[in-house]
């Protein structure tokens, strides 16, 4: 794999200068084999050590994209265990202001795509489904909380419900319809919550990143919600879902800020 990648970066191990790896939040058994095989090859190199943690990955995601995006920043960080709105005030410093209070979106994508017998993973397979669907023929409830909080499990219990009372009736047009309105109001519930962020800070620039944030109505409603009142960047498509890139581009800044740092961090600290 190593050697796979410096071959396609066309580069060579003497062209590292530090070694990034994710610290967490994720499972522990990724985790261990990550920080194993970076210190294996810092130790081989001679080369520095930064513990990077895997959101701040998502966020720094954006700044490949669009290199000149610097904070401060509104961010809306959602994947499969994260749903988060943080405020970014400058490198290496989060503000967590809303969050899910259970599944998070990816999870809630993935949880329906399975009840719509899609397999895994869910998003990418909902997402297509849903382009062929129409929300309003099988309407379903878009999540609501006060403040700058998620839920998801009642829209996944709507769901299950309603094809429970479906039944045989439920054929591939009425999957899609669901689809399309499940994937509406996920997308409604957390553009609600940015929406709300947007009008009580003073930022302007906003990141909408994560495995989810490749959703393509997330992108497209994103830019209309966001409108003119900041700039929206949203990552390349292949920068969204987890990848190396994103945190060599994190580590970048944490190797300056914490080095030589490897700290099983579950948080955005």
């Amino acid at each position: 794999m190593l050697d796979l990648a410096f071959e396609r970066a066309k580069a060579r191990p003497d062209d590292v200068g530090l070694i990034a790896v994710t610290r967490g939040p994720g499972l522990a058994g990724c985790l261990l084999v990550g920080v194993g095989v970076a210190e294996g090859l810092g130790a081989s190199w001679s080369r520095p050590l930064t513990g990077v943690n895997h959101l701040w990955g998502h966020i720094y995601a954006a700044m490949i994209t669009r290199p000149d995006l610097e904070p401060p920043l509104l961010g809306l960080v959602v994947s499969g265990a994260h749903s988060d709105l943080v405020l970014m005030s400058e490198h290496g410093r989060f503000e967590v202001i809303g969050r899910t209070r259970d599944d998070a979106a990816g999870e809630a994508f993935d949880k329906a795509a399975r009840m719509l017998g899609l397999g895994y993973p869910g998003g990418p397979a909902l997402d297509r489904l849903a382009r062929t669907g129409d929300p309003r023929r099988q309407p379903l409830p878009k999540p609501s909380l006060p403040g700058l909080e998620y839920s998801f499990s009642g829209l996944k219990t709507a769901l299950l419900y309603r094809l429970r009372d479906l039944g045989d009736a439920a054929g591939p047009q009425e999957k899609a319809d669901l689809a399309a309105s499940f994937e509406q109001s996920v997308v409604a519930s957390l553009l609600e919550k940015l929406d709300a962020a947007l009008a009580t800070t003073k930022v302007s620039e906003v990141v909408v990143a994560g495995g989810v944030a490749a959703n393509t109505l997330l992108r497209r409603r994103a830019a209309e919600v966001v409108g003119e009142r900041a700039r929206l960047t949203v990552p390349a498509l292949e920068l969204c879902t987890d990848n190396a890139a994103m945190i060599a581009a994190a580590g970048s800044y944490a190797g300056a800020l914490h080095p030589a740092t490897v700290d099983p961090s579950l948080g955005w600290d």
